[in-house]
């Protein structure tokens, strides 16, 4: 393995990466005494920069990752399997030793012990022995964090009615489904009453009711004030209560931003006249009309044809309405096509040049 760099030794972004022996020495406090320290108030619950990892010599993890989640929001982060989104995560909780890191989370050091307490965690695949109930899980998780005995037990019983499991509280996980085992988790992680709450697939194996159900209990948890970094690869749940995303492929930040923000670029413009298609939608055709924008293809749906275009506003489309005008079209409908988080994704993850998906941890 590469030999980690002294203390006075930078990586390309200007953060100092801590020796081995200071990590593994320190304990958690030793692995926040070494990293950037915040000298003023930040509006992110979460604020990473440069984030680097590499397994042995070759597999990039992490390839310089940046990202900011605001206070009080649910953050999705989304990526193919292998692009790295459970890595950064686990590098945020001080699971994972990164290579080079920049930033904060909670306003304070990473691994900073108080900041660890006020998170609440909820691991890919987290495992407890089956013997244990619900109860038991949810109570020890509490203890994990410091929460005094009445109070964990309390709040064990309500989180376990809250997230649907109050009726097997007191019964052992080899009697749960996978479903039921993830709900239980959700509460675990709530149980700390923590401000930023770190979610790593949490619908995993829960169906369409248990779904939803655990959909609203997020947005319950925001509406308390509380931050939310969602990790999931299921674009219907990071759709539906997400304010903005990250998009990561191979260890690689693409994208970043609200849904509306990342798609404004590839808005679609869709004009839908009766009869054929004109003739200067073929590519071939001699004559064009002058539209800013353009078009994608046109379409036949029964008696009508739908044509689209990209990167058209409605003052742009003008010349293309006259157009149709003047060859006597009837003009059903022009409105304005978003490009769906599927569509940002997909785009987001296939090779420009080939229309391959990209490999999990190749080099891009």
């Amino acid at each position: 393995m590469a030999r980690l760099p002294h203390d006075d030794e930078r990586c390309a972004a200007g953060c100092t990466r801590p020796r081995a022996r200071s990590l593994c020495g320190g304990g958690q406090a030793g692995f926040a005494h070494r990293w950037h320290r915040p000298n003023q108030v930040s509006e992110f619950a979460v604020d990473l920069a440069d984030v680097r990892k590499t397994y042995g010599r070759k597999v990039r993890a992490l390839q310089g990752v940046s990202i900011q989640v605001r206070s009080g929001e649910i953050f999705g982060l989304l990526g193919p399997n292998g692009a790295g989104k459970s890595t950064l995560v686990k590098v945020m909780m001080t699971i994972v030793r990164p290579d080079c890191l920049r930033g904060t989370v909670l306003n304070r050091a990473i691994g900073d012990p108080v900041a660890l307490e006020r998170i609440g965690y909820l691991p890919e695949h987290h495992r407890f022995p089956t013997y244990l109930t619900g109860r038991q899980v949810v109570e020890f998780s509490a203890a994990m964090s410091n929460v005094d005995r009445r109070t964990r037990k309390q709040r064990a019983g309500e989180l376990l009615d809250r997230v649907g499991m109050g009726d097997w509280k007191d019964r052992p996980l080899g009697s749960y489904s996978k479903g039921m085992r993830q709900r239980t988790g959700l509460a675990a992680a709530l149980v700390n009453d923590p401000q930023l709450v770190v979610l790593d697939e949490p619908t995993d194996g829960v169906d369409p009711v248990g779904r939803r159900e655990i959909r609203d209990l997020l947005i319950g948890i925001r509406d308390e004030g509380r931050t939310v970094l969602l990790n999931s690869h299921l674009l219907s749940e990071i759709e539906s209560v997400c304010a903005r995303v990250a998009i990561m492929v191979q260890g690689r930040l693409v994208s970043q931003g609200t849904i509306d923000e990342l798609t404004a670029s590839s808005r679609r413009y869709e004009i839908v006249v009766e009869g054929s298609p004109p003739a200067w939608c073929d590519g071939a055709a001699t004559v064009q009309p002058i539209p800013p924008g353009q078009l994608l293809g046109a379409g036949v749906t029964g008696s009508a044809s739908r044509l689209i275009f990209l990167g058209l506003d409605a003052i742009g489309a003008q010349p293309i309405l006259d157009r149709l005008r003047a060859e006597n079209r009837t003009i059903v409908a022009v409105q304005t096509v978003r490009e769906s988080l599927e569509d940002l994704f997909m785009r987001a993850v296939t090779d420009p040049n080939t229309g391959l998906i990209y490999r999990p941890g190749a080099e891009r």
